[in-house]
């Protein structure tokens, strides 16, 4: 939870800081720089502390670090704005990937934010049902699409809103995205144990865990 609630601190305190800084005057560049800034400071708090930096975090830090470059090179604010983009197919690519890995991310990101009670639960499923492990592989494949069909959308609202929009109209994305796929994923994950005969006594397949 608490990595969590950092993930939502470096998602909306950027928002905040942009549209305060430009309710002040500041200009487009420097008010996203100002926010983008914040996911850095905090990466760097984290391994000031010799914390762990989830793999989202890295994602974010990557992304700025590309984004930011672009922007000073050619002075563009919209430049700036492509790291929601960069970020979401990045992730996008990496869910799709691990799908055909030993375990896809999603079993590895549920195990880390589940009790040891259900822990065990959750492993000797993976272990003794194969239609549980070829559910998650095919969540992780859902997960892919969706991050990759969102980064794409992002795209369009860098390249055609005004740019003082685009910040919450990604917010809006983002929170469309997730919800969308909390909801059909727990619709087609039920059905998909039920028609196997599978009970998870309680557990969920709980992809949020990537914003770790």
């Amino acid at each position: 939870m608490k990595r969590f609630n950092g993930v939502l601190v470096d998602v909306l305190a950027p928002l905040a800081l942009f549209y305060g800084l430009r309710a002040a005057g500041v200009n487009q560049l420097l008010a996203l720089l100002a926010g983008a800034a914040i996911p850095v400071v905090t990466g760097l708090r984290a391994l000031a502390a010799r914390q762990r930096i989830g793999g989202v975090r890295w994602f974010v830090l990557g992304a700025m670090a590309v984004t930011v470059a672009s922007s000073f090179i050619t002075g563009s604010p919209r430049a700036l704005l492509l790291r929601g983009v960069v970020l979401m197919a990045a992730l996008g690519v990496f869910l799709l990937v691990s799908v055909w890995a030993r375990r896809p991310f999603l079993y590895e990101a549920t195990l880390a934010v589940l009790d040891p009670g259900k822990q065990g639960t959750w492993r000797r499923n993976w272990d003794d049902h194969p239609p549980f492990r070829r559910l998650l592989r095919l969540c992780s494949a859902l997960w892919a699409a969706a991050c990759l069909l969102d980064a794409g959308l992002r795209a369009v609202l860098v390249l055609t809103l005004p740019v003082d929009a685009v910040p919450a109209a990604e917010l809006v994305l983002l929170v469309v995205t997730l919800g969308a796929l909390v909801v059909v994923q727990r619709l087609f994950g039920r059905a998909f144990l039920r028609r196997n005969g599978l009970r998870m006594r309680g557990v969920e397949i709980s992809p949020t865990a990537a914003a770790r």
